[in-house]
């Protein structure tokens, strides 16, 4: 199977720690050119110096606000053009709302939740689409969660808008599938991120319960009864991005164990 990014342009949101991290580690390995991305300058920075390079790949980093969707796609249309840089493929992934009851969420909440993730997807989308288009080629994968399967308690909000970034993304394939450019879902379960921490952290606080039993507890709801390494969500992520994977486009892949009990 071809695993070569050799000459590819990939763009990864949320890309100095945990899932990002992971998947931008893994392309650069693979060949490609990686632009890290996240709002923090100096973490992109340090992490651009941890990447594999052979010499002729060329890394970068762009900070980007996702809850400012309209600087981002100012900055993201300024970086493409000074950088004369085609993308080929698109990780869109961004840090989670909020835990919380859906019936107690301010409006705000979804409103900044709807900005963050599905406004600053499309807008990514809409600087990078027509070189897609023009080139005949492109792989969008959106980093979601199985919430979109099985909604989680405690995750009103982020479940809402997790659900609307997946029929986005279910229609885009249908709609741009013809330009043989695939957009795939990826839906991690509980993966050892600092986003999972937090929610430890939070369920720990509200239940007076040590933090160990807490992550213990969501291990055992796995049939693998364990939590999932970021590294084995990013290759499932490779894979769809893959020239294996020219023939999957607009699904749902479950990365959770098994713990989702929908098919």
């Amino acid at each position: 199977m071809n695993f070569d990014f050799s000459n590819k342009n990939i763009f990864v949101g949320g890309a100095t720690d945990g899932i990002g991290w992971s998947c931008a580690q893994s392309f650069a390995e693979l060949g490609a050119n990686v632009v890290l991305v996240s709002r923090n300058l100096e973490k992109l920075n340090s992490r651009l110096a941890q990447l594999t390079n052979n010499g002729q790949q060329n890394h970068q980093v762009l900070a980007l606000d996702y809850t400012n969707h309209i600087d981002l796609e100012s900055l993201l249309k300024d970086f493409v053009a000074n950088n004369d840089i085609a993308f080929d493929v698109i990780i869109n992934n961004t840090g989670g709302p909020a835990g919380g009851k859906l019936e107690s969420a301010d409006s705000s909440e979804l409103v900044n939740a709807y900005s963050m993730h599905l406004i600053s997807f499309h807008k990514i989308l809409s600087v990078v689409l027509d070189g897609m288009k023009s080139r005949d080629y492109g792989r969008i994968i959106n980093i979601i969660s199985t919430s979109v399967k099985q909604p989680l308690n405690g995750l009103g909000v982020s479940n809402t808008v997790r659900g609307a970034v997946a029929n986005w993304g279910k229609t885009l394939a249908n709609e741009l599938g013809a330009y043989n450019i695939t957009v795939n879902n990826v839906l991690p379960g509980a993966t050892n991120t600092g986003r999972l921490n937090e929610i430890i952290k939070a369920k720990s606080n509200k239940l007076n319960k040590a933090e160990e039993a807490i992550a213990n507890e969501m291990a055992n709801e796995v049939p693998m009864k364990r939590i999932a390494k970021p590294q084995e969500v990013a290759n499932a992520v490779v894979f769809l991005a893959s020239s294996n994977a020219s023939y999957i486009n607009g699904i749902n892949l479950p990365v959770d164990g098994g713990r989702t009990k929908s098919l």
